[in-house]
């Protein structure tokens, strides 16, 4: 090989392949943290192997699902409050796969910057093996794109790839009928979606990130940052007593647009907005920006973060199962003919 003229290197052009290593030493423990039946293979090679016998499957139906956070993290990088946002990232991804019915068995992110900051990239993928842990899918590799030019000084990029999997036949929704009672689990804030709108919300009502809260305890930024709530565990068991017809996801679109999605043709639902308390956080973006009830409820989650479709006959053993894994649940209304969500009191 002959020597270059000038001794240009990657590093010089703004790509630090040693700062990339580093990090992946760095993450390799909160990557183990996630093992779990099935895995065969650890960070660093070109695939990640996954063993669905082992993970306790006889024939399998795999289900995938991918998400980002959306302009939650433009908040997670200005006040610099990053550790939640790979909750977020594996929230997103993994709520979806249980809709379906599916267990969530692993998990990929992509990270990308225009400069590699360690310790930033570090604490946002040990949120993401958190979120792994909680779940119970493993994490089993990623890509981190360090990109310059790409991206200003200091911001960054996620992205998540989940697959889960059922046994064949096993999918969800089935069996959807009229008088099908609605449960509705609580959210932990906003969770991922409709930031933009909040940022919006934010700007009008003059207070920085680092305000007090107006309704907690926290900073305004830190309030706003609480990671998406993952209801895995308590779906699927839930899933397991029986009776769970349909499971709704509610992210974009709120409860208006998420719930039809899992409603077969011919059938709606109503839901009696009197059943649980709109939180203090939804009534402070509603009063700031002088929010119509119909925008909120096809924006945001309003404090119901996953919604079951249930049997009548087995609502009661459905909901004690998830009272005792911690979820805090609402009985909302009930399935009808006709299609499409109607609403009967009001958000308080």
């Amino acid at each position: 090989m002959s020597d270059g003229k000038n001794g240009l290197t990657y590093a010089q052009a703004g790509v630090d392949i040693d700062a990339g290593n580093a990090l992946v030493e760095r993450i390799k423990p909160a990557a183990k943290r996630t093992t779990r039946p099935g895995v065969m293979s650890g960070l660093g090679g070109f695939g990640a192997l996954f063993d669905l016998k082992a993970a306790g499957f006889e024939d399998p139906v795999l289900v995938a699902a991918t998400d980002g956070v959306g302009t939650k993290l433009r908040i997670a990088i200005d006040t610099g409050h990053v550790d939640g946002v790979g909750i977020d990232l594996v929230a997103m991804c993994v709520n979806d796969l249980v809709c379906q019915g599916a267990e969530p068995l692993f998990f990929l992110d992509y990270f990308a910057t225009g400069k590699l900051e360690t310790e930033t990239a570090a604490r946002v993928v040990e949120g993401i093996a958190e979120g792994c842990v909680r779940s119970g899918c493993a994490l089993i590799g990623g890509e981190t794109a360090e990109m310059p030019g790409m991206y200003p000084a200091g911001d960054f990029d996620l992205a998540g790839f989940a697959v889960g999997a059922m046994e064949r036949g096993a999918a969800l929704p089935e069996g959807v009928k009229e008088g099908d009672v609605l449960l509705g689990l609580a959210s932990d804030g906003v969770h991922s979606n409709g930031y933009s709108l909040v940022r919006k919300l934010v700007e009008m009502s003059g207070l920085g990130w680092d305000a007090a809260c107006p309704w907690g305890d926290a900073t305004l930024g830190e309030a706003l940052l609480a990671p998406t709530r993952l209801y895995v565990k308590p779906a699927l068991a839930a899933i397991g007593v029986g009776g769970v017809r349909a499971l709704a996801h509610i992210t974009g679109g709120g409860l208006t647009e998420n719930l039809p999605r899992v409603l077969p043709e011919g059938l709606g639902a109503e839901i009696d907005l009197d059943a649980w308390d709109l939180p203090d956080l939804f009534k402070w973006m509603r009063g700031i920006g002088g929010i119509e009830e119909g925008e909120m409820l096809k924006t945001f989650n309003c404090g119901i973060g996953m919604i079951l479709v249930v049997d009548p006959e087995s609502e009661h053993a459905v909901d004690a199962l998830l009272s005792e894994h911690g979820e805090r649940v609402h009985r909302l209304g009930r399935v009808t003919a006709g299609e499409g969500v109607t609403y009967s009191g009001s958000l308080g």
